[in-house]
């Protein structure tokens, strides 16, 4: 069943700025940096109408409502980046060989895990940072995607091969992911 004009708003907060271009390119400016998504879709429409975000779809099958509420999503994520930012926290985990965690630049290293020579490294990607924070690491920035794409690539990092995953359990290990617990029951 199609629906004439299926339609989802946004509003934006105070020190929020919006601009659409194409009705596919949505960038917003907010107090923490500026982030910019593009939503390409046929049959939807994104507009800025006054202090909200319209997006619309005229005749919308199932397909359409989907996305409308997926664009939706992506919009809010968006807003909570640019007003408060993203942050994951990751907890160092070293039972059998004292780890060494620095930042260098745009490198994440780690080194003597599990007694390696060679030390692990990560470049981390555009618009993120990390922080070390004694047994803690820290991900922080306003593009979600980054923050927690940048999280696991650190926890892949340590990942551990050809051991008894049941002795060897060092690792950094993502313990807090924007606010909420990881792993708690």
């Amino acid at each position: 069943m199609k629906l004439k004009l299926m339609k989802a708003d946004v509003a934006l907060p105070s020190g929020v700025t919006c601009t659409v271009q194409g009705n596919t390119t949505v960038t917003l400016r907010g107090p923490k940096g500026e982030v910019t998504r593009q939503f390409p879709h046929q049959k939807i429409s994104v507009t800025v109408e006054g202090n909200t975000i319209l997006i619309s779809a005229k005749n919308a099958t199932k397909s359409e409502k989907t996305m409308i509420g997926t664009f939706e999503s992506h919009i809010k994520n968006m807003l909570k980046g640019v007003t408060d930012g993203h942050s994951y926290r990751m907890k160092i985990c070293s039972g059998h060989f004292p780890m060494n965690v620095s930042v260098a630049g745009s490198e994440f290293i780690i080194k003597n895990f599990l007694g390696e020579k060679v030390p692990r490294k990560l470049k981390l990607r555009q618009g993120v940072t990390v922080k070390v924070e004694g047994q803690e690491v820290v991900v922080e920035g306003v593009f979600l995607e980054q923050v927690s794409q940048t999280a696991a690539d650190i926890e892949l990092l340590t990942r551990i091969r050809n051991r008894d995953l049941r002795i060897f359990q060092d690792g950094i290990y993502i313990t807090n992911k924007d606010g909420q617990a990881v792993g708690q029951l």
